[in-house]
């Protein structure tokens, strides 16, 4: 597969309309193909693909029934859906927009019409995920910003109240850093911002941990499925990796930056009052230790 290729899941019980759709289609998409609705729903959900072509005369399950299930349900409810049939009167195509159709395609269709059409709903997927990445993303440092970290923070704090799994949260700053950009000016404050959000990315080993850019010069990190001695760790390494790092102030100058960082741990109650904003406030504490404390240490709140 092709990762650089959106991708299209082709549903119809005709394996000829199968074969058919997917040679128009797989030179420019990733496709993928299902023949009942059921299968399509799985599908979705296994693969999320950027766009469903789905047929409505399928036995079992019909595409109008699909539909409906697709749109329940939270993980598939944005993927677009054009249906692609035989159904030619006015009110099966009325009844496929009210329930949420990007688009139609009708039987026999032409390879010129399908790829348009199919096109064009690729092109407003791929704008409006452009545009959702920029809302989300810290144009100085290329992470999230804080915006899409109190999101993902928000997710997480409920997935484990939900499986009542260990959440951590660290709290990053930058040691010394206005008298760093007073010195060296803002420009190479810039440069120490943005290495250092590539510094604390490089030290997360798996997808699901998550930094963003808090602010000025505070970053977060988001650890799930994480106690405290494995969120200590990943600390340390990132605190490590960064007090290592060589910070270029020019051709001959070479500037060592730390930070110091809080640690939050918890497993929610929902019996409890300790909210998510409880467990940032003592994440910020923990950091704040660590500051009067020394600097360049990682600090856990469960230890202060």
């Amino acid at each position: 597969m092709d990762i650089n290729k959106n991708s299209i899941l082709v549903v119809d019980d005709e394996a000829m309309n199968i074969t058919a759709l997917s040679h128009i289609l797989k030179g420019d998409y990733t496709v993928y193909v299902e023949k009942d609705g059921l299968g399509c729903i799985e599908a979705a959900k296994e693969l999320m693909p950027d766009l469903i072509l789905l047929d409505i005369l399928m036995p079992a399950m019909n595409g109008f029934e699909v539909i409906k299930a697709l749109k329940k349900d939270d993980a598939t409810k944005n993927i677009p859906v054009i249906f692609v049939t035989g159904l030619n009167n006015p009110q099966d195509e009325e009844m496929g927009f009210m329930l949420g159709a990007a688009d139609y395609i009708n039987k026999p269709f032409s390879a010129a019409v399908v790829k348009l059409r199919v096109r064009n709903q690729i092109q407003i997927i791929n704008q409006m995920r452009t545009i959702h990445n920029i809302s989300i993303t810290d144009a100085l440092t290329g992470i999230g910003n804080r915006r899409y970290f109190y999101t993902q923070l928000e997710q997480e704090w409920s997935r484990s109240l939900r499986q009542q799994t260990s959440l951590s949260f660290m709290m990053l700053d930058i040691d010394n850093f206005k008298p760093y950009n007073d010195t060296y000016g803002h420009l190479l404050g810039d440069m120490v911002l943005r290495e250092t959000a590539q510094k604390i990315k490089l030290g997360l080993s798996r997808a699901i941990d998550k930094c963003a850019r808090w602010g000025g010069e505070e970053f977060g990190v988001i650890l799930p499925d994480t106690c405290i001695i494995g969120a200590k760790k990943v600390a340390e390494r990132i605190r490590e990796s960064i007090e290592k790092h060589p910070f270029m102030a020019d051709e001959k100058t070479v500037t060592n930056i730390t930070v110091s960082i809080g640690i939050n741990c918890n497993i929610p109650k929902r019996e409890s009052l300790y909210s998510l904003e409880n467990f940032v406030s003592d994440a910020d504490k923990a950091l704040y230790h660590a500051k009067a404390t020394g600097k360049n240490k990682v600090c856990a709140f469960t230890e202060m």
